[in-house]
Order: structure tokens, then sequence, then C-alpha cells
């Protein structure tokens, strides 16, 4: 299985939070894990968010962004071409959907539609996210 994780799961990998050990067995499961190329910023941004709420010392974080980075990797990437920044400009429009959000679907479907037959799971811990790419899968992208 690959598993398509949006910043907001990525996050719960390394930052101990309400849906981590979901994550974590979803990654267990998963056969290749995969991210859009905007994760990085993003997940270093909300790490460096996490420190300056005093959510994450400055040990702490240092140890988190050692860790990610170390990791980053070892992730599947989708890369942002115009191609996609085009269609996740569709989908934000199409299901109101944030920038970044969007980028995320338009990887996920990407990679959903280059995987041939293995399956393909997507993970995000946003409502309107996850209706969004129900609603894709289920209309065939």
């Amino acid at each position: 299985m690959i598993l398509y994780l949006d910043t907001s799961s990525l996050v719960k990998l390394y930052v101990d939070e309400i849906g981590s050990s979901d994550v974590c067995a979803l990654v267990d499961r998963a056969d290749v894990v995969s991210t859009s190329m905007v994760a990085l910023p993003e997940a270093r941004s909300a790490f460096a968010r996490l420190a300056r709420e005093e959510v994450l010392s400055a040990q702490e974080l240092d140890s988190v962004r050692k860790a990610f980075l170390g990791d980053w990797d070892s992730f599947l990437k989708v890369r942002m071409v115009q191609r996609l920044c085009r269609r996740a400009g569709d989908l934000a429009e199409d299901y109101a959907l944030r920038g970044f959000d969007a980028l995320h679907l338009a990887s996920f479907l990407e990679i959903l539609e280059q995987s041939e037959d293995e399956r393909v799971e997507f993970s995000a811990f946003d409502a309107r996210l996850n209706a969004a790419a129900a609603q894709v899968v289920k209309d065939g992208g």
C-alpha cells in the first residue's frame, strides 16, 4: 500500500499529538510513504510554530527537525510542476480548499493515477480536505 501524508499527518510522526498513533499505524502498514514537496517547508514551519508556542523546547525542536530531515529522503515526493499546480488551482476553487491543501490533494491524485493496481490511502487531519479527497476519488479523479 502507498500512503499519502499531508503535512498535518506528517507532523504527527514527529510530534506527539492527537492522532499520532493512528498515523504511525498507517505508516507501519505502508510499503511506501509519499507526500508533496511542499510538506518540507510546511512541516518545518509547523515545528517552529510549536517551539514558539512552547509546545516544543529548543532541544525538542532540534531533535524533531533532525529526525524529520533524516527521514525526508525516504519519502516518495511529488514535485511541483505546472500541470499539478494548475490542477491544484482547480481543486481549490471546486472544493473551497486552501492553497497548500489543494496542492496536497493534487499530489495525492498524481500518486493515485501513477499507482496502477497498488492501493493508495490518503491521510490528513482536515475535515474539508478529507471530504474533498473522498469526493474526487468517488468521482473518478
